[in-house]
């Protein structure tokens, strides 16, 4: 809804300055800026919220809750108080342990001071009037949850889920009269009938994830570099049409909601029975599978009435049965701004705290987007910049390959840099930098120069250029090795690591897969993977295969047991994998070549995103069938997208696409659990 009330305002804003009506367009930005509710965009209301509590205003938090209630929360049905009511309980919570946190006393002593008359007779508040008398209460066995970050995004998130929801369901809401004559909301008759699970139901589901069963070990030595217990993917179960309808609609309602708690964590301290509410009405929204990508294909049309950067989700239904499950539901997607020329990286750190993007233009930005977006440190370089990688320990360390052979250690807390490392005089073009999941060392690609002798005029060559790889020691700042690149040395575009750090894939510029063991630190098999460039390579989720994207714009997967066996074969697009084009007037073009990562998967392993020409687009993985499975196209973009990256350190992840005119979407997704 919030999508639509955007675009209304500004075709209402593109009337008024056709039509002239200067005064007109003023209030109207006036009235806009004032809003409320925001232009109901529930990532802009969390913030206003979040902003009142960081800036420790428990007046205007106070006013802008009650008026949200007065606004909204009451329309909705009395069976639904209750939970308004957590969530109020909640909000409060979040903002004592925030003084404390900050170490605000006497703001934590306001608090309890001014909201005495109204908490005492609230049985959830009783124990929590001591609470500025404890010392270290980080430490007590009944607060101590409180503080962890595991709560605030537990709450934050349902906060969001149950507004989404609401809004979601505003333009199909039966509307009713009550004795005074106000509008009352009602939410679907299915939601109104489904038992509302108890405080005992929101454990925590760690035990659950890691039921699954196991792989099955592989019997050569690379059964030493893989983890011993990796998921297999499994494809969720669609709604069998045999079904009678009502049977089918119950039961697919029970499963989801089931499946639902698995998306969030949980602490039985904060009971939230609204996720009852509106983790269930995210899943009974009705959505249309996808088309198929074939082989080959070029932009895939979208499904009939959607636009191009729709979520998945559609109208919730009146009734009737439902149609196949989606994996996703997009729950927003907010845009970063703060570049203002093409992105070549975009990288999220370990622990989905920190971004850092980096555009043509050398500028590199360390921003964050948890609790809300804020631009951490800006970088400038003199000279030209060409990669970007986080360290892996300490995560706030941030490795920049550049230009003219060198790669610096950036502290992007100190905001200082710490090393300058001088790679190769002979190879001064740094490609592509890797860290090992231990962080004691990383890997660092070095490219010649092109034949004409400049840096960008030839960047990726028909004949591939001279290149070295080598192994650098992050403690002592000293090169400790260089790999044999066979058959000749190469430029290498791309490189990862395993989850162990004891293997590592490359992909080179003469279309060669090379896997190395890093316990031998020899290369342990390679064969040609593409016609053209390798630019993009990944192990996958279970470690036993590889993926890549190439120049000739296939992606494949590779059995890495069996050195150059295809496990699948598929066709992407060109705006998936480059070159990158952007057109203008008057016949202006830029082409960028691929530099960051064009494709990134899921937790489970089960999805991808790629690149398009209008946002990210996320594919199912069809296990060797001649096609992609697309889910959800993110949309949001109007340039060309040219890198991706996933975070998935909540299964709540966030996607990230940065494109050509210099913008970064992050699009929140809820992830349903088959």
């Amino acid at each position: 809804m919030g999508s639509a009330v955007e675009r209304t305002d500004e075709h209402v804003r593109e009337y008024l300055i056709y039509r002239g009506f200067t005064n007109a367009l003023k209030h109207l930005d006036s009235d806009i800026k004032a809003d409320k509710e925001k232009g109901f965009r529930v990532d802009k209301i969390i913030d206003q919220l979040q902003q009142f509590i960081l800036t420790f205003d428990l007046f205007s938090l106070k006013e802008y809750w009650l008026y949200l209630d007065r606004r909204l929360f009451c329309r909705l049905e009395d069976i639904y108080r209750s939970t308004v009511n957590k969530l109020r309980t909640s909000l409060f919570r979040y903002y004592i342990i925030n003084t404390i946190q900050k170490g605000n006393l006497e703001k934590t002593q306001e608090f309890f001071q001014k909201q005495a008359l109204e908490l005492q007779t609230q049985a959830e508040w009783r124990d929590w009037f001591v609470l500025p008398f404890v010392p270290n209460p980080e430490q007590n066995p009944f607060f101590s949850p409180y503080f962890s970050r595991q709560w605030a995004d537990t709450f934050l998130v349902s906060l969001h889920n149950f507004l989404s929801v609401l809004f979601q369901c505003m333009h199909i809401l039966q509307l009713g009269r009550d004795r005074d004559g106000s509008v009352q909301h009602k939410l679907p008759p299915y939601v109104q009938n489904m038992d509302r699970l108890g405080d005992t139901e929101l454990d925590l589901v760690s035990s659950q994830r890691a039921s699954s069963a196991a792989t099955t070990p592989s019997r050569n030595f690379f059964s030493t570099f893989l983890p011993q217990a990796k998921r297999t993917p499994i494809k969720p179960a669609l709604v069998s049409s045999g079904s009678s309808p009502s049977q089918t609609t119950a039961d697919v309602l029970n499963n989801r909601v089931n499946r639902s708690f698995k998306c969030l964590t949980f602490y039985t301290t904060e009971p939230l029975c609204l996720t009852s509410v509106c983790l269930s009405l995210f899943g009974v929204v009705g959505q249309t599978p996808e088309k198929k990508v074939e082989v080959g294909d070029a932009e895939p049309t979208e499904t009939s009435g959607d636009p191009p950067d729709s979520s998945s989700s559609r109208s919730c239904g009146a009734g009737g049965g439902l149609s196949a499950e989606q994996p996703f539901i997009k729950l927003s997607q907010e845009e970063y701004g703060e570049h203002h020329s093409a992105i070549m990286h975009c990288r999220v750190d370990s622990s989905g705290r920190r971004v850092a993007s980096l555009d043509v233009d050398g500028v590199i930005k360390v921003w964050s987007f948890n609790p809300m977006m804020q631009t951490k440190a800006t970088i400038m370089s003199k000279s030209p910049l060409l990669s970007l990688e986080w360290a892996t320990k300490p995560d706030r360390l941030l490795l920049l390959g550049s230009g003219v052979g060198t790669v610096r250690l950036y502290d992007t807390e100190a905001k200082k840099n710490l090393y300058e490392m001088n790679i190769d005089e002979t190879h001064p073009r740094i490609l592509s930098l890797a860290s090992s999941p231990s962080g004691s060392s990383f890997i660092c690609s070095a490219a010649a120069l092109g034949q004409s002798g400049n840096l960008e005029s030839s960047p990726r060559l028909p004949i591939p250029v001279s290149g070295q790889l080598l192994l650098w020691d992050t403690k002592t700042v000293k090169q400790q090795l260089q790999f044999s690149l066979e058959p000749e040395p190469v430029a290498i575009n791309c490189t990862a690591f395993n989850h162990n750090g004891n293997l590592l894939v490359t992909g080179a510029a003469d279309g060669v897969i090379r896997l190395f063991d890093m316990q031998r630190y020899e290369s342990a098999m390679s064969w040609r993977a593409h016609d053209g460039e390798v630019y993009s390579v990944e192990f996958s989720y279970d470690e036993n295969t590889v993926f890549s994207v190439g120049e000739d714009g296939k992606f494949i997967q590779w059995n890495i047991h069996r050195c150059g066996v295809k496990q699948s074969e598929q066709g992407l697009p060109q705006d998936a994998t480059g070159p990158f084009v952007l057109s203008g007037y008057s016949g202006y073009k830029q082409v960028q070549v691929p530099r960051g990562r064009l494709f990134a998967f899921d937790s489970e392993g089960q999805h991808i995103l790629t690149c398009s020409s209008s946002g990210g687009l996320i594919y199912r993985l069809t296990n060797g069938q001649p096609a992609l499975d697309r889910v959800l196209s993110l949309g949001g973009h109007k340039a060309p997208v040219v890198t991706v990256d996933w975070c998935s350190a909540v299964d709540c992840g966030t996607c990230l696409t940065a494109s050509m005119d210099g913008k970064i979407k992050l699009s929140t997704l809820l992830a349903q659990k088959s």
